[in-house]
């Protein structure tokens, strides 16, 4: 008990003490050592109780409850959001002061360096040639097959059909419903009961009717909607009656089948890009825009249930087999990829093309390059790997996203025969066209 009442005086007297000063020092020297300019030699300082320990963590305790700390962001995506939120709060600001009584938000613009390999990654719409980037493209595609009603009513509903409905097998089922509607017609086209189609019918309602540009097709290929009675019943009830004209011409019926379940959803295409450097020493440097780095919604949700699996990989012990498994499914995680590809002379041609696609459309690519299209040549990527024009293998698997520096070279019995016949091969293997349009790599 005595030694616990010495505690609490020394714990009293260690708060009065103030900062700077022992709990051994009386109150005269205390001020002999304000005014004295000189140094006093201090005792070595003992540390405190295992009892004092406790109580001093207990009191840190009650501190941090009473004025609790705010904590920031802890991870790389937090801080985004948080210099997001505060850009846009000071976006907003000055808005209201520029403009009183406007809320919107203006997007901040990402500077594009000039330093870029390529400015982004862009698209051709089939329909109307025009490039278009990434987030242009769905919406131009739409307008341009609603444009084509104009010019071809049969055609343009088709590709709705096609292209504005997501769910290819919904799609397939509702196409094939409509082409046993039209066998139907064909084969029996004396029958009056197929020459209409009922609208509240339940497999119409559940095949046809859900899909976008479907009633667009019905009436473009002779259809006509009237409302008819109801035998024995009160009421009336709608139906796509066959027109007289299209009855005249059964082949043309037969024919609009046939576009139907032949054809595909309208899809831009990448725009590869394609570009010819001299030589440079450069080559191997790529500083890629954002374009080939974000993700879509279902990556992130793909690399969020990847991270609650870091603690498992690392505490497992993991075969070979596995981590091939793992940096593939790394790989998969870019969309595009470009690529270059160092020429005998050193020119270096480049394009843009899909993380997935194989390494067949790259060679061929290359190919449609050569002024000798024909000749057998090779491709080697980073270390002397040689790839080969395949179409069981994709560039992601091959290791050459999000971009990759390749070496081409012609076959070597190719070179042997034209050095036989006392020849060499040609310096400059591209088309003139390309060398026309050739760049300075910076």
């Amino acid at each position: 008990m005595k030694k616990f009442f010495q505690e609490i005086k020394a714990d009293i007297k260690f708060k009065s003490a103030g900062p700077g000063q022992k709990l051994t020092d009386s109150a005269g020297e205390k001020t002999s050592k304000g005014k004295s300019p000189q140094l006093a030699l201090r005792q070595p300082r003992q540390g405190p109780t295992d009892e004092a320990q406790m109580a001093a963590a207990a009191a840190l305790a009650r501190l941090e409850q009473k004025q609790p700390r705010a904590r920031g962001p802890t991870s790389q995506d937090s801080i985004r959001n948080q210099v997001r939120k505060e850009l846009q709060a000071e976006a907003t600001s000055s808005n209201n002061l520029g403009a009183p009584g406007t809320n919107s938000v203006p997007e901040p613009k990402e500077e594009i360096s000039p330093h870029l390999a390529v400015p982004g990654v862009f698209f051709i719409c089939p329909l109307t040639g025009v490039t278009l980037r990434r987030d242009q493209r769905d919406a131009h595609i739409k307008q341009a097959i609603l444009s084509h009603f104009s010019m071809d009513p049969v055609a343009a509903s088709i590709m709705k059909i096609h292209t504005f409905n997501r769910d290819r097998d919904r799609v397939k089922l509702g196409v094939d419903t409509i082409a046993k509607y039209l066998d139907n017609i064909h084969l029996h086209p004396e029958e009056e009961k197929y020459q209409k189609i009922k609208l509240q019918n339940k497999v119409f309602q559940e095949r046809i009717n859900c899909l976008e540009g479907s009633h667009e097709f019905f009436e473009a290929i002779g259809f006509k909607k009237v409302t008819l009675p109801v035998p024995d019943q009160e009421g009336q009830e709608e139906f796509y009656i066959l027109g007289e004209e299209a009855r005249a011409q059964p082949q043309n019926l037969e024919r609009h089948k046939q576009q139907l379940l032949g054809a595909e959803p309208v899809r831009a295409t990448l725009d590869r890009q394609l570009r010819v450097f001299r030589p440079s020493a450069l080559a191997s440097h790529f500083e890629l825009p954002s374009d080939f780095f974000s993700l879509t919604a279902e990556e992130v949700k793909r690399e969020q249930r990847l991270r609650t699996e870091v603690v498992e990989r690392l505490s497992s012990l993991r075969t070979k087999a596995m981590r091939e498994k793992e940096e593939q499914r790394e790989l998969r995680k870019y969309t595009y990829a470009l690529l270059r590809v160092r020429l005998p002379d050193g020119c270096i041609l480049q394009g843009t093309f899909y993380a997935r696609e194989r390494l067949s459309v790259l060679f061929r690519f290359v190919r449609e390059a050569l002024q000798n299209d024909w000749l057998p040549f090779e491709l080697r990527a980073s270390g002397g790997q040689k790839l080969e024009d395949s179409e069981a293998l994709a560039l992601n698997e091959c290791g050459l996203v999000p971009s990759a520096l390749l070496t081409f070279s012609w076959d070597a019995s190719v070179l042997e025969d034209i050095r036989a016949a006392g020849a060499e091969p040609a310096k400059s293997v591209l088309r003139p066209e390309l060398l026309a349009a050739i760049e300075q790599l910076s």
